[in-house]
Formats: C-alpha cells, sequence, structure tokens
C-alpha cells in the first residue's frame, strides 16, 4: 500500500475569485485563499485549487476540440433540486445532455463541465 495521496487539485481558469466564490458555494468548502492570479478552497481531504491562465479558453463539452481534459462528477441525492442551486449561484445547462442517463451536465462560470449523479452511480 502507497503512503500518497491526492492533495490538490488545480483548474485552470480566466478568473480564479469567482471560480473559488462558486464552487465554495457549491460545495460548501471554506475559501482559504483568494487573489488575482490563484486561489483555494480548503476540501476535507484535499484543496481544490484554480490558476489564471492568460488568454484562458474554456474547454468544450462535448469534446467537441478535444480540449475537455477531465470533469468533477459531483455525487446529489435530488439532481433537480441540485440543478437549480448549482444554477442560481451561476451555473449552466450545457447544450448537449444525453436523455434518460442518470446525471445532468452543467458547466461552471469558468466554462468547465461538471455533473450532477446520484451517489449509488
Amino acid at each position: 500500500m502507497t503512503s500518497t495521496r491526492v492533495a490538490m487539485v488545480n483548474i485552470d481558469c480566466a478568473d480564479p475569485a469567482a471560480m473559488a466564490t462558486f464552487w465554495s458555494a457549491v460545495l460548501g468548502w471554506e475559501i482559504r485563499y483568494s487573489a488575482e492570479e490563484y486561489s483555494g478552497l480548503q476540501g476535507p481531504d484535499y484543496v481544490l485549487a484554480f490558476g489564471k491562465i492568460p488568454d484562458y479558453q474554456p474547454p468544450a463539452w462535448p469534446n467537441e476540440r478535444g480540449s475537455k481534459q477531465f470533469h468533477l462528477d459531483l455525487a446529489v441525492e435530488d439532481i433537480a433540486a441540485e440543478e437549480q442551486r448549482c444554477l442560481s449561484l451561476g451555473a449552466t445547462v450545457a447544450s448537449d445532455q444525453e436523455e434518460g442517463q442518470s446525471w445532468r451536465v452543467l458547466i461552471d462560470p469558468g466554462g468547465h463541465p461538471f455533473c450532477l449523479t446520484k451517489p449509488q452511480n
């Protein structure tokens, strides 16, 4: 067994403070640092951080331009209710959704796709 663990996940964006504010509200994690170039949230096991990239271009959903490198899946009990909460915080609904699936794809204010799904998924 290894002692290696995830300490931090960094997400590129145009506005780290705005991203930290959005994700802090979605996840309920404390903003530990926020500045123009870099912001970070403290989660229960690791830090979710956002770094400013000059000329940042958001990823595509679905992967039309080959620019989507990853996305977050969030386990929620009530997808519809959490979708409305995320929309009220500044998320948008991705235009491409697969019908009949057990998840919903949203886009955060920085253009990153993320999915809401049931915990059992």
